[in-house]
């Protein structure tokens, strides 16, 4: 896949693609849908098939104090479009400047100059320019007018006929339901970092840990999860089982939420090397042990409960 960073002057073999558009933070089932059908049109018409995304998030741009809330920071984001299959990301700067663009120049700069589309897809609930006023049905009487097709993608809902989105996805997390994130995700949720140098208490304890910072993440529930835990070695990512602590480390008076994983039956350097932490499973909530003894024997008890999680999962 390649990535486009500006609308304007993109090269020939972008334009007059089937293009899929949104701001597909956490590209989960609902998300693939609309970038699927993307994908269908494009080989149907033989034409190349794009995606065209917002970054920052506009929640960053009007909200900046909110607190932490991605699914997909960028770099996860475009991971996940281009394990789809998709040929073009294009990423449009999104501002307050941008915001301010009247809907029907919206249509006119980015999807007809910039882009020359040959056909849209967006989800039902997809809005666009200033004051949110651009919508489907704008798209598709535009298109009619300027030669490009359209098409509207309904919400993609599961076996309870509830519907999946981002906000479902963000609030598993944050009451502590991995499993549940993953069904509308289709897939973990995973915290993408640098393993960073921590104060190295858990090798004194026998139990080495790689500490990540959560940035922009949104933050799952404070406690005890098993995880797999993603590295690239040789060009390929390899995952290995493991458990991890997200929260203050309160026996130690931590203040920052960090996420903390233990790896399984592994002995190698992780300082300095990016790696994916893959939720599976919520063991148990954070809590303040009375002493060193105390909470060595109940990671050990977490460990245990993890790897038989893990082997089933």
């Amino acid at each position: 896949m390649q990535t486009h960073r500006h609308i304007h002057d993109l090269p020939e073999d972008v334009r007059g693609a089937a293009i899929a558009v949104g701001n597909f933070d956490g590209v989960h089932r609902g998300h693939r849908a609309v970038i699927g059908e993307a994908g269908r049109i494009a080989k149907s018409l033989g034409v190349p098939w794009a995606v065209l995304t917002f970054e920052p998030h506009p929640r960053n741009v009007f909200a900046p104090q909110t607190p932490p809330f991605r699914l997909t920071p960028f770099h996860a984001k475009a991971r996940e479009i281009a394990g789809l299959g998709v040929d073009h990301l294009v990423v449009q700067r999104f501002s307050v400047d941008f915001s301010r663009i009247e809907a029907e120049d919206f249509v006119r700069r980015i999807v007809i100059d910039g882009l020359g589309a040959k056909h849209v897809v967006c989800g039902y609930d997809f809005v666009f320019g200033h004051d949110r006023r651009g919508d489907g049905e704008m798209l598709l009487h535009m298109g009619k007018d300027n030669g490009f097709g359209f098409t509207c993608v309904s919400q993609v809902r599961d076996g309870e006929n509830e519907g999946y989105s981002s906000t479902r996805a963000r609030n598993c997390l944050r009451n502590a339901d991995p499993r549940g994130a993953t069904h509308v995700l289709g897939r973990p949720f995973e915290i993408e970092g640098r393993v960073r140098t921590g104060d190295r208490r858990g090798r004194t304890i026998g139990f080495p840990t790689a500490n990540l910072a959560l940035n922009s993440y949104v933050r799952p529930a404070n406690g005890v999860y098993a995880v797999r835990v993603g590295m690239e070695e040789n060009g390929e990512t390899v995952w290995r089982p493991g458990v991890a602590n997200i929260g203050h480390r309160p026996t130690f008076a931590g203040a920052d939420v960090i996420l903390e994983a233990h790896l399984f039956d592994f002995a190698g350097d992780l300082y300095g090397r990016r790696v994916r932490v893959a939720l599976v499973d919520f063991l148990r909530p954070e809590r303040k042990f009375d002493g060193i003894a105390e909470l060595k024997a109940q990671i050990a008890e977490d460990c245990e409960q993890a790897r038989i999680i893990l082997v089933r999962a």
